[in-house]
């Protein structure tokens, strides 16, 4: 009999489609069916070969090697997910399996996934695509009710594997150049450089900020304070002699009421969660960091499934989900939204442009519950809390606007104008879930062409601010739209970056600051984000078109050229090639110059040059300056081993000869007496001896229930026909 393998992402998505397909012989690695394997991958078992693979000699970083440019670039097994590989390719070659389906993450990076690992296995078999945005036990029987043909997708496919292998042949040689030529671990990329001259553009800003006082004017009209407005509208001048003289004209005079109107108002709410903007709102509210809320994402989607894909920048609803949106409501059993949906049950459930529109949508929607009954006893606090923010965007969106009365009342006096408004609310529609007080402004009750009497004229005063650090929830919102950050000379490419997205995408921009932090080219002081000196010098180092947003811009345009099959794919491979070899030469022939900002008086026992210290989360270390001498020492060490006062993980530090734990909390141990003390504890037995001990009592417990029943004693020499 023929079967059909389906190759999902994640071994938790695979067993949810393994489970709703009725695949219940469980393989390592793989659930099998009457006619369904589902198997896995573990993100990417396939990736790029390194240099090394195309020549020995790229062993070793020497620039005089670069750059290097491979006719075609190879396709190697991730070595730590080998195993699961080899599972996978033993099931695509069996012999009664026909077809393959591409169950992985519906976007170009999850097609890249599946693709390269049946590239690398050479497999010919007919393919089909699974495209859904939820793993809900619905979502996947309609997926496979409606699988694609694979022919559909190999476009995002060559777009998926022509971003690769450009930032392979970028990345590779720019990050070699670099840290030959000055001597130096220094890495560049076409998001993360850009990336970082955002930071230091921003503190350069805060740097050069020269604060410039400004003026206004306030009187006070039947108990109503007018605020001044100037011809052009603004309510603030910086000449503080103009402004004393419309106060020194205005003293003792009547005003006369020019404009007495009320409107009706509506405010709609914010749009739906894409995953950029939840980030935001998860670090303003919770502090939670970009990669933090991804992570707590993907187990509300994978494990829990109750939201929908969250690696989306769509902020909409296709017209075809508005008949599931009744079944979401019933899944929203959570306190106190639960009420709120049983409300909006009670009628027809309407959509508005706010919130459904088609060709706002591209590969995902905007990030909803599913239809999914949400267990939150099973939930982290840190879920529930992610999860409670999207459930409350999902009912705001599907309640009325807010209504409210505006007043506005323009006094004049002279030639000069004075504005005040008021308002009060009418319908407070979505607001009712924001959990705030009504904010009404009254307004007493003025007449057209009435003369009032002014009293209480203050002139005000305030000075400008620097910008403000940036921190992740705002550094998300520059990379999403860095055209505001472009030089003059930039700004005719505005519309590029505003067509593509900005820097990165929505899956990788968390990853992106993750890496800036890792690899010490900024840093956090507080919630703020700061460039370090290893950052500064890597940007004046880095070559300039490296700098700007404007080249991933023109990357991902064309990619999505090539996806939507409007541009050959080989057509910007050869682009890229060309780049890296520019990259490469620019720094070749620079004369500037790379200082360590992390030596160290000790030198290297081998070559004698200082040392740099080193830290990580792993601990501290010493390692040379001369990247050919090789030579590092560890200073300390972060181990499991658990302090006995505080419970915290020990340090191990010193000389090999005199290593010492010691903890933060100021216990201090040598390591004889700390491996006394563990043998010590051994023959008492730890942790898990007591679970293994246990485990054990409650099966003899059960077994003595059974054998002592007495019931079971009297049916024991039965037989039953």
């Amino acid at each position: 009999m023929s079967k059909r393998l389906v190759l999902a992402e994640k071994p938790s998505v695979g067993k949810e489609i393994a489970r709703v397909l009725q695949c219940k012989n469980g393989g390592n690695g793989y659930y099998e069916g009457k006619d369904t394997i589902v198997t896995w991958a573990l993100g990417h078992l396939v990736t790029l070969a390194d240099p090394e693979v195309y020549d020995d000699k790229y062993k070793n970083w020497v620039l005089e090697d670069l750059p290097i440019i491979p006719n075609t670039l190879k396709l190697v097994t991730i070595k730590n997910t080998a195993k699961q590989f080899h599972t996978v390719k033993k099931l695509m070659q069996r012999a009664d399996v026909k077809e393959i389906i591409i169950a992985t993450d519906a976007g170009r990076e999850g097609e890249l996934v599946a693709r390269w690992i049946i590239e690398k296995i050479r497999i010919n078999k007919p393919i089909k695509r699974l495209w859904i945005s939820s793993v809900t036990d619905k979502a996947i029987k309609d997926g496979f009710r409606n699988l694609k043909p694979g022919k559909h997708y190999e476009a995002l496919y060559k777009a998926a594997v022509a971003r690769a292998e450009g930032d392979w042949l970028v990345g590779i040689n720019g990050t070699r150049a670099l840290t030959t030529k000055y001597n130096a671990q220094l890495s560049m990329g076409r998001v993360q450089t850009p990336t970082l001259a955002l930071i230091q553009g921003r503190e350069e800003e805060i740097r050069t900020f020269r604060p410039k006082d400004f003026f206004g004017i306030n009187l006070n009209a039947i108990s109503v304070d007018f605020t001044w407005r100037d011809t052009n509208n603004d309510t603030r001048s910086f000449d503080e002699a103009y402004v004393s003289k419309i106060i020194k004209d205005i003293e003792g005079k009547k005003a006369k009421a020019v404009v007495v109107e009320k409107k009706l108002k509506k405010k709609y709410p914010d749009k739906l969660y894409d995953l950029t903007q939840l980030q935001r709102d998860a670090h303003k509210r919770y502090g939670y960091s970009p990669k933090e809320t991804l992570s707590l994402m993907q187990k509300l989607y994978e494990q829990h499934k109750v939201l929908t894909y969250p690696r989306t920048d769509s902020n909409y609803l296709t017209s075809d989900m508005v008949d599931t949106l009744r079944d979401r409501l019933r899944a929203i059993r959570i306190d106190p939204y639960r009420s709120f949906a049983f409300s909006l049950l009670k009628t027809p459930v309407k959509s508005g442009k706010h919130f459904v529109d088609d060709k706002k949508v591209t590969d995902h929607h905007a990030i909803i519950p599913t239809e999914e009954v949400a267990n939150t006893a099973d939930m982290s606090y840190e879920e529930r809390k992610i999860y409670e923010l999207v459930v409350q965007r999902f009912l705001e969106v599907l309640m009325p606007p807010y209504e409210y009365e505006e007043t506005k009342v323009v006094l004049k006096i002279e030639q000069h104008t004075f504005e005040a408004k008021g308002h009060i609310a009418k319908e407070l529609g979505f607001m009712k879930l924001r959990d705030k007080k009504s904010t009404d402004v009254n307004m007493p009750s003025f007449r057209a062409n009435q003369e009032v009497s002014v009293t209480n004229i203050k002139r005000t005063k305030g000075a400008t601010k620097a910008p403000e650090y940036f921190n992740e929830a705002s550094l998300l919102s520059a990379m999403e739209n860095p055209a505001k950050y472009l030089n003059e000379s930039e700004k005719n490419l505005k519309k590029i970056l505003t067509d593509t997205g900005g820097l990165g995408t929505v899956a990788t921009r968390a990853d992106i600051m993750e890496k800036l932090l890792n690899t010490k080219l900024m840093e956090k002081k507080g919630q703020l984000l700061r460039i370090t000196r290893k950052g500064k010098q890597l940007l004046d180092i880095a070559p300039v078109d490296l700098k700007s947003p404007v080249l991933t811009a023109k990357w991902e345009r064309k990619l999505d050229a090539i996806a939507k099959g409007r541009l050959n794919s080989k057509e910007f491979s050869s682009e890229v090639k060309d780049y890296a070899i520019q990259v490469v030469e620019e720094i070749k022939g620079s004369k500037k110059t790379y200082k360590h900002d992390n030596l160290t008086s000790s030198k290297c026992p081998k070559c004698a040059k200082a040392m740099m210290a080193i830290d990580n989360k792993h601990g501290k270390s010493l390692a040379c300056q001369d990247r050919s001498c090789g030579y590092r020492e560890s200073i300390s060490k972060v181990t499991n081993a658990r302090c006995p006062e505080c419970r915290k993980k020990l340090n191990l530090i010193g000389p090999k000869e005199k290593k010492i734990f010691a903890c933060k909390c100021g216990f201090k141990e040598s390591m004889a007496s700390f491996e006394k003390r563990k043998k010590e504890r051994d023959k008492q037995g730890g942790k898990r001896d007591f679970i293994e001990y246990k485990k054990k009592q409650e099966a003899l417990n059960k077994k003595a229930c059974v054998e002592d029943n007495p019931f079971a004693n009297a049916l024991k020499g039965l037989k039953f026909d």
